[in-house]
């Protein structure tokens, strides 16, 4: 107690130093805010070092960065008449024309591949010239591409009548936020504007643009979230205390502690990705409770002996303790993800650990500082503590302590059950785009794109030849075919695109344009035709982006849906068998990548460290709790009702079908974390009382229950609202881990307030005897040895 009555000294002797330390820090970090700027790429979960991401920065610095393509698309009959064809290449020119876009390649960009018979090489044509002017000219387009065409067939249109243009966006901007302005400033403009003029509905898609609206959304979802959190927050604050100064008090702390949050994120330099996002409405939810703690003391303390200095220096010296407990746990809770070798998640617990105890802090110093310069609370502001109606729940909970601990206990081994049941229903799912808003127009024409081309995000193969110039080999080439063929097989993925197809199309125009031919040739064919191939190689080489500069590695590239993890897996299985029997490994080494590919594998690498983390975060608490109370029992009875909601919430997503992905499973470790607050705040009650009442543990508990009781209802309301206005969200996963980790800390209250003093008076023999239960570590409710302290700080 020697050391918290120095710190309550020192707070209230040095107020207007602390309040100029404040501001300073505050000023300091808020300098920081110009460097904010939200993630410009999909968060990539698998440390730098591990081999996917290995095998994916090798096919980026053999073929660089794969995307940057935003895809246009129209469905509409109409747009095979003169004036709209016109429009929709009069489109592609404009996009064209910025400096952002490196190529585009649309109808207006169709060329034919004919044979020069005099020089004996490959020449492009165009098949047509802007503008057209009739009708028939177009019909004879439409025919020509749908019929003696199929090298375009799933790259410019399908046989649905969709027809698509591919944007190219510069490799050296697509992950900086010039792509975002082109899109926003320039892209977006240019299709409403073609929509409006010809009545066409576009959709839009492609990993660029995914992102750039994804980003958008998760900025105004961060200000929503704010504004959610500090209005519901504060509202039920002033409901339980009907006071407005202790209401903008509280405002203003977190308010505060949300700005430290964001100015944190900028000085460490990381970008603000969909978790980062929720620092700041987490820190509104999570400082409202500590600010309940010590404006409560301190209105009882007003109400027990009306002397404001001595109240705030119990304040300081007694609910500084055990919200510095509480915070280190909520603050464990968050900060083990530091562990899990992620990036995304390492940022993610380091700013929000730090911010927690930065805020425990600063509601230390602030709070009580600001009541020194009020006046006393009066009888108005102290009401709330005798409200007859929190003093029925209470004694209702005694009663059923009391007297239907055998209830608690069927009641308790019931739910176990039926949890460890439902937890086996529990599915591993993640993909890129799952938790995207359902109802934006983005997400919408991502499930366009899936069923009229196969989807959106790239599944490349990486094929090492392992010799200079062994991809152009027939034998090669009819290997990539036999991939083609399984991946043709697969509903999940798009006809792929690799230098087969240019093979095809070199074939069909040897074969003066006889779509009947477009096949790879064989090996009294390819004699021929690679001497064409060869002299045509500065007019007609179509697929210099699939083959690199010493002919020893390829790409083959397909496109697939959104599906899950499990899905994901079997059809890797799948492909890996016929790459295994179709590619010697002597001669051939292929390896599957692709952004998408490696965000897949990311979330099962990511659930196994989290759940590593989870284990950390309890082994970690029950470290601290045993330090705390120094007993081996109490540790048990600690963990007990905290682990109790973790096996409901898991049970619940078994139950009703919420996979384990990285959103939802960071419930679990954030949940225990804030729930063993309360555990914290009743056994620390418990332990003073038990030695006041010479060791009378039903009476002990009982006073405990009764004097903690209000607080825990308190903290735990507000921390249920507080995280449930995270499932107004359109994100799925931000959805879906705001209604689990409140439905969590609701029944952790509960629990708390039941199953844990049930089980202290059940355990009286085994706990309440001097040798087990020694000299508490923290005694935040005894009487201040130092009352004498009454004059003005």
């Amino acid at each position: 107690m020697r050391f918290w009555n120095f710190i309550s000294r020192l707070i209230l002797k040095n107020r207007l130093v602390i309040l100029l330390i404040l501001l300073a820090f505050t000023v300091l970090l808020a300098t920081q805010f110009k460097k904010l700027h939200f993630s410009h790429t999909e968060a990539n979960i698998l440390p730098k070092d591990h081999p996917i991401n290995v095998q994916y920065d090798k096919f980026l610095s053999i073929f660089g960065e794969e995307g940057n393509l935003i895809i246009l698309a129209v469905k509409d009959s109409t747009i095979f008449t003169p004036k709209k064809f016109n429009a929709w290449n009069e489109l592609t020119k404009k996009l064209k024309e910025n400096k952002e876009v490196a190529s585009v390649i649309s109808l207006k960009d169709i060329k034919q591949l004919v044979k020069d018979t005099v020089n004996q090489k490959f020449a492009l044509q165009s098949l047509f010239k802007h503008p057209i002017g009739s009708v028939e000219e177009v019909n004879l387009i439409k025919n020509t591409m749908y019929h003696d065409l199929p090298f375009y067939e799933n790259l410019l249109y399908n046989k649905n009548g969709t027809i698509q243009t591919l944007v190219y966006i510069d490799k050296k901007i697509v992950n900086t936020p010039i792509r975002k302005k082109y899109v926003l400033d320039v892209l977006n403009p240019l299709i409403e504007k073609f929509e409006k003029e010809n009545n066409v509905d576009v959709r839009v898609s492609g990993m660029p643009y995914i992102r750039t609206m994804n980003a958008t959304n998760i900025a105004g979802e961060m200000n929503l979230f704010m504004a959610l959190a500090m209005g519901v927050t504060i509202l039920i604050f002033y409901f339980f205390f009907h006071s407005w100064r202790a209401t903008l008090i509280t405002a203003f702390v977190v308010s505060i502690g949300v700005m430290w949050a964001l100015g944190y994120t900028a000085l460490f330099g990381f970008e603000i990705s969909i978790l980062t996002a929720l620092i700041p409405p987490l820190i509104i939810v999570i400082g409202v409770p500590n600010a309940i703690f010590l404006i409560n003391k301190y209105q009882l303390e007003v109400k027990k002996h009306g002397n404001k200095v001595k109240a705030l220096h119990r304040v300081i010296s007694k609910v500084g303790t055990a919200s510095l407990m509480t915070n280190l746990t909520t603050a464990i809770g968050f900060g083990t993800f530091i562990f899990t070798k992620s990036q995304l998640l390492s940022e993610f617990g380091l700013v929000a650990a730090l911010s927690i105890m930065s805020l425990y802090v600063l509601g230390l110093t602030f709070i009580p500082i600001a009541y020194s310069y009020m006046a006393i609370p009066n009888d108005k502001n102290l009401q709330h503590l005798e409200r007859n109606w929190m003093i029925k729940v209470i004694n209702w909970l005694e009663h059923i302590v009391r007297n239907h601990r055998l209830s608690i206990y069927v009641a308790a081994i019931s739910l176990i059950i039926f949890s460890m049941i439902g937890i086996y229903f529990i599915k591993v799912s993640g993909s890129l785009i799952e938790d995207m808003p359902k109802n934006k127009q983005f997400t919408k024409d991502i499930q366009f794109f899936e069923k009229e081309f196969g989807g959106v995000m790239a599944l490349e193969f990486l094929i090492d030849t392992k010799k200079p110039n062994d991809v152009y080999k027939l034998s090669t080439l009819k290997k990539m075919e036999k991939l083609n063929e399984m991946i043709d097989e697969i509903p999940e993925l798009s006809k792929s695109i690799s230098m087969v197809n240019a093979v095809k199309f070199s074939k069909q125009a040897f074969y003066n344009g006889n779509p009947e031919y477009y096949d790879l040739p064989t090996n009294e064919e390819k004699l021929f035709i690679a001497n064409y191939i060869k002299n045509s190689a500065n007019s007609a080489n179509l697929m210099t982006s699939y083959v690199d500069s010493t002919g020893r590695y390829t790409r083959l590239t397909t496109y697939m849906k959104d599906i899950g993890t499990d899905k994901m897996e079997r059809i890797e299985e799948r492909l890996q068998d016929r790459i295994n029997n179709t590619f010697p490994k002597e001669k051939y080494e292929i390896t599957m990548t692709g952004k998408a590919l490696v965000f897949l594998k990311g979330t099962n690498y990511l659930i196994i460290n989290l759940i590593l983390t989870l284990g950390l975060t309890i082994l970690l608490i029950s470290i601290f709790m045993g330090w705390l109370f120094r007993s081996f029992p109490m540790i048990a009875i600690s963990l007990i009702p905290n682990m109790l909601p973790l096996l409901i919430t898991a049970s619940v997503m078994g139950y009703v079908g919420i996979p384990l992905k990285p959103s939802t499973i960071l419930v679990f470790s954030v949940a225990f974390g804030i729930s063993v607050d309360n555990t914290i705040h009743f056994l620390t009650r418990y332990r003073q009382v038990l030695q006041t009442h010479n060791w009378k543990v039903n009476k002990s508990i009982y006073a405990a229950l009764r004097e903690t009781g209000i607080s825990m209802f308190y903290t735990s309301i507000v921390l249920f609202f507080g995280f449930l206005v995270f499932v107004v969200s359109s994100f799925g996963g931000t959805k879906a881990m705001g209604g689990l980790i409140s439905g969590t800390l609701l029944v952790s209250m509960f629990s708390n307030l039941l199953l844990l003093p049930a089980l202290l008076v059940s355990l009286e023999k085994r706990i309440a005897n001097k040798n087990v239960l020694k000299e508490p570590t923290v005694d935040v409710w005894a009487e201040d040895e130092d009352d004498e302290i009454n004059s003005k700080p």
